[in-house]
């Protein structure tokens, strides 16, 4: 708890419909703590009729009785402008606007006359606005400003009998969002208190039990809170009741893409039906903070299915629990470890994807088309010739344990190293209905395909590789490979014969069949979320990995890992030889579980 006192000395505060129950407790407080105080308050009654100075004089007496500077204001928060105006003629200036006021005239929707829509309107959204808009310039000028904006659960969820004041407090909302963006660069901060409080607006409206406990006493620290220099929040929407306060925001779900490219015009409704529990499922929703963001996702959404139709190479990769479970005996998964099993068993029921399998889609579209080749100016690219150099996986959304995706590749960059190429392309895999699934980036480089004058550094969007920290490792595993390890990898689909064929490996330079660089960082991957995430593979974000030199089956890999935040670092090499055979590693995991 700290120590130092919040205070408000030098400040100046407008509190509207400080006559009585929410609005006296801020004034009180703020003149209190040094602020000087506007106490505005028609003095009408709880439905807006009538008026009296009775109720502002009656708290300005009580600020002054104990010290604190206050000024009483009577006038409508629709004449917002003659507010502001009292706090510039009594003290100069105004710092921060609290839009308390409030009326309720409850109706059922078919018995609100204008009349009831109207003047709950006027009171609690125009008034809100219009000592805003006539407070803006001052704050503008002395660079600060606190504004707070009174909502309501029943603005929130909806209230029977509440459609003209729901209406209003949700309009409210809107109105914060836009009054912090606009204030923003002035220092101008506007938040939403959604306060449930004992007042003359719900006695008679709650239960005795509940509205004995609602004291606005309360709730008042954290409107203070929320209208002092040092709070940062801009734009949030606090709750609070009985000595309790909670932020709410709204989120979004994932949603679902409801056509294929952008040639796709017409959506039936009955598709929408088909996958409406996609579109209405909440289990990943995210927090959208502004339109920004919201259109982002949706040029995203957009881009993505523009280059469904574009990209000159696409692939279909269907796949089984049976193709899953043999890729996980490709990069060493065992029975005899007791955690692998949900690996290594369909019907167990934790069964999943080692997260590392899914490059084979964007692996298996290069194999079957000339998406390398392409890329190169003479067009020339064949197993003989092409070394795998680096490799970046993203898992964008939940990957089920079978399905039938659509890939679809591009060259991304060129890269001219001399004595070969580096041949970068972007793999993008899809589900049946358009949704991204996963990102892959491969470096390959091809020998003999440099000095065609090309440039030598990557652009930007070639994901780069990390240095791991220059420390002792974190943690270390070590895991050793059979000797026909690659024999058993390459049945997961990749079939280059380096990989088997003695001849053909003594062609590419190397004295005996290699392992593949992507079964290495398949054990790789195996052992991080082994030590960082309980092996538990949802919590695989991406991997990036640099190809260092060649393993051979039957050596012992070692996986040296350092933690740096949802980061692991890694590199691994082989331990007959001490050669490093991954560098500048990394993965990203959505959290870390750790075994210490």
């Amino acid at each position: 708890m700290s120590s130092e006192q919040i205070r408000y000395n030098g400040r100046v505060a407008i509190v509207t419909g400080a006559g009585a129950g929410l609005g006296r407790e801020y004034a009180l407080l703020l003149a209190e703590r040094g602020a000087k105080v506007v106490v505005n308050d028609l003095g009408g009654t709880n439905s807006g009729e009538g008026a009296s100075t009775r109720a502002a004089n009656l708290v300005v007496d009580e600020i002054k009785l104990k010290g604190g500077i206050a000024v009483a204001d009577y006038n409508s928060v629709v004449d917002g402008a003659k507010i502001v105006e009292t706090a510039i003629n009594n003290f100069g200036r105004v710092d921060i606007v609290i839009n308390n006021a409030g009326i309720l005239r409850d109706r059922s929707i078919l018995k609100i006359s204008e009349q009831d829509w109207d003047l709950v309107h006027d009171v609690h959204l125009k008034g809100s606005f219009k000592v805003t808009q006539a407070a803006w310039p001052h704050m503008k000028k002395q660079n600060y400003g606190r504004i707070i904006m009174t909502s309501s659960n029943s603005g929130m969820y909806g209230n029977f009998g509440q459609a003209n004041y729901s209406a209003a407090k949700m309009g409210l909302i809107g109105l914060a969002n836009t009054v912090a963006i606009e204030g923003e660069k002035y220092n101008i901060h506007c938040n939403v208190i959604i306060p449930t409080a004992a007042s003359r607006l719900t006695q008679g409206v709650l239960p005795d039990i509940l509205f004995d406990e609602l004291k606005p006493q309360l709730i008042a620290p954290v409107v203070a809170y929320l209208c002092h220099e040092s709070c940062e929040d801009n734009g949030s929407y606090i709750e609070s009741a009985a000595g309790w306060a909670a932020k709410i925001h709204s989120v979004r779900s994932k949603g679902c893409v409801l056509r294929t490219s952008i040639g796709q015009d017409i959506i039936t409704p009955e598709y929408v039906k088909s996958v409406w529990s996609k579109v209405t499922n909440m289990k990943d929703a995210q927090h959208v903070n502004s339109i920004g963001e919201a259109s982002g996702y949706l040029l995203e959404v957009m881009e993505n299915l523009k280059q469904r139709k574009i990209d000159g190479f696409e692939d279909n990769f269907k796949y089984s629990a049976k193709d899953l479970i043999l890729y996980a005996l490709g990069i060493g998964a065992t029975v005899k470890n007791a955690n692998d099993l949900k690996f290594l068993y369909e019907n167990d029921p934790d069964f999943h994807a080692i997260p590392s399998f899914f490059v084979l889609p964007g692996l298996l579209l290069s194999l079957t088309t000339n998406l390398v080749a392409s890329g190169l100016p003479e067009g020339k690219a064949d197993l003989t010739n092409i070394l795998h150099g680096e490799q970046y996986l993203e898992i964008c959304d939940e990957v089920p344990t079978s399905g039938n995706l659509t890939s679809t590749g591009q060259v991304f960059d060129i890269m001219d190293k001399s004595s070969g190429a580096v041949v970068v392309t972007n793999t993008n895999s899809f589900d049946e209905n358009g949704r991204l699934l996963i990102k892959n980036q491969s470096s390959i480089f091809v020998v003999g395909a440099g000095k065609f004058g090309g440039k030598k550094d990557p652009i930007d969007g070639v994901i780069p590789i990390v240095p791991a920290p220059k420390r002792s490792p974190d943690a270390s595993i070590r895991y050793n490979t059979s000797v026909d390890q690659a024999a058993l990898y390459r049945l997961s689909g990749d079939l280059n014969p380096l990989h088997i064929d003695p001849n053909f490996s003594m062609m590419a330079g190397f004295k005996t069949p290699i392992l593949h660089g992507l079964c290495s960082m398949g054990f790789s991957v195996r052992a991080i979320l082994a030590k960082y995430a309980n092996n538990n593979p949802s919590l695989f974000k991406c991997v990036k990995v640099r190809f260092a030199a060649p393993v051979i089956p039957g050596q012992t890999l070692q996986i040296d890992m350092w933690k740096e935040s949802k980061r692991i670092h890694f590199v691994t090499s082989v331990v007959e030889t001490g050669k490093n055979v991954i560098t500048g590693a990394y993965v990203d995991l959505k959290q870390v579980v750790a075994k210490l």
